[in-house]
């Protein structure tokens, strides 16, 4: 039986107290004597098994508790097995209370030894939705890379039409007459920056200006503005700032030149064409928070080619008589620079400064622009021009000076 072998356990456990509790053997007699008398009435007992908590022997293998009715069921005795309980009970709360460790009310809040549970626990559980098993994905699919190739390549444009007003001095080198006239414009880049050491900046300008003058008998149309113009610079980076530079520049013009009531041609496609290569250094200009862009060019070694198709320019042109071409060899600056005052005020310089030591041309082109919207604008012109190899004018010196107003359309990309 269970019961027996716990009583066994108890009485081998409490042989072991009684041998480190040599003061105590009237206690450790009677808790063996009433273990020994439980042990034989379960012995003759033939009902079938019950818990041990049925019995009040139970108290004896629990830890060491107070119970109260210990002490009313002791003057009650009549020695039976739980009589004899309770005086080991009783014994042990009179002579050794440092052991009693809990309490009856204590154990009832913990519970029986013995209590069992009759109904099962269940948990409710609710579906809120039932979904299908999401199918398995393979984990060898292919999977496409995309590589984008890098943009190395920007491009840029302006163009304009405008009606102006326009000022040219008596002795300007390509001829023309102050007026009333109109103008277009456009001007492409197609730069490319590798975001690393190499840069090459393209850009194309094309002008053209025709005017009427009452005064002239001769032509009813002449062109009051007239350039065709190539830039090429390439670089490679030397600093933050500044780049070693190879730059070309060629320019000539679209049409005839006159004069008023003169049938003498000034110039002409081809009359004059000048190249210039140039070797330096190239200077990124970034200031007042991006405001001020541009780039300024400074090259001590630069070769100037000129070309005049009609030899009666030749002369004209600083090319000896009688021949088409001139070869300089001397230095070489140019300042580009885009002012941005506000969105719809900005200044755009160019200066171009060459010599040969014995000779020198200077041009510098300063262009006002004042937006109304992003279609509608007005620019100020202003062109001042010298050069040594002229002829000399009375009222200018070598000075050339030319000016014009305008009002028109404006669009930019």
């Amino acid at each position: 039986m269970k019961h027996t072998k716990l009583i066994v356990i108890a009485i081998c456990s409490l042989g072991v107290l009684s041998a480190s509790a040599k003061k105590d053997t009237d206690f450790v007699k009677q808790y063996a004597d009433s273990l020994n008398a439980f042990k034989a009435q379960q012995e003759t007992q033939d009902a079938p098994e019950t818990p041990l908590s049925a019995y009040s022997s139970y108290q004896l293998f629990a830890p060491a508790t107070f119970y109260h009715s210990v002490a009313s069921s002791q003057l009650a005795s009549n020695g039976n097995a739980d009589g004899e309980v309770n005086a080991a009970l009783m014994s042990a709360y009179l002579n050794h209370p440092d052991l009693i460790e809990n309490s009856e009310n204590e154990l009832k809040k913990a519970g029986e030894v013995g209590e069992e549970i009759n109904q099962p626990l269940r948990q409710e559980v609710s579906f809120v939705e039932r979904t299908d098993v999401a199918p398995q994905e393979s984990t060898d699919a292919p999977v496409d890379v995309v590589v984008e190739k890098p943009k190395f390549w920007t491009y840029k444009g302006d163009y304009y039409l405008q009606f102006l007003q326009n000022y040219i001095s008596g002795n300007w080198y390509k001829g023309g007459e102050s007026n009333y006239s109109m103008v277009g414009s456009a001007t492409l880049e197609a730069n490319y920056d590798n975001k690393g050491k190499w840069k090459w900046d393209n850009k194309l300008e094309m002008k053209l200006g025709f005017q009427t003058s009452r005064a002239d008998s001769i032509h009813n149309l002449k062109a009051s503005e007239d350039l065709l113009r190539l830039t090429s610079k390439v670089g490679l980076q030397a600093t933050k700032n500044w780049y070693y530079t190879l730059n070309v520049l060629a320019y000539t013009q679209f049409m005839r030149g006159y004069k008023n009531n003169d049938v003498f041609t000034y110039s002409d496609f081809m009359s004059p064409f000048n190249l210039n290569i140039s070797l330096g250094m190239d200077y990124t200009v970034s200031w007042f928070n991006k405001k001020l862009t541009g780039n300024i060019q400074l090259s001590p070694i630069a070769y100037n080619f000129r070309y005049v198709d009609r030899l009666a320019l030749s002369k004209k042109n600083s090319i000896e008589e009688g021949k088409h071409t001139l070869h300089d060899i001397g230095s070489m600056f140019t300042i580009d620079l885009l002012w941005k005052f506000t969105d719809n005020i900005s200044w755009k310089t160019r200066m171009y400064g060459f010599t040969t030591y014995s000779r020198s041309e200077l041009e510098w082109e300063n262009e006002f622009t004042f937006k109304f919207n992003k279609y509608i604008s007005s620019k100020l012109f202003i062109y001042p021009r010298f050069d040594d190899a002229t002829t000399r004018d009375g009222h200018h010196g070598y000075w050339q000076f030319k000016e014009y107003f305008s009002l028109g359309f404006n669009y930019s990309f």
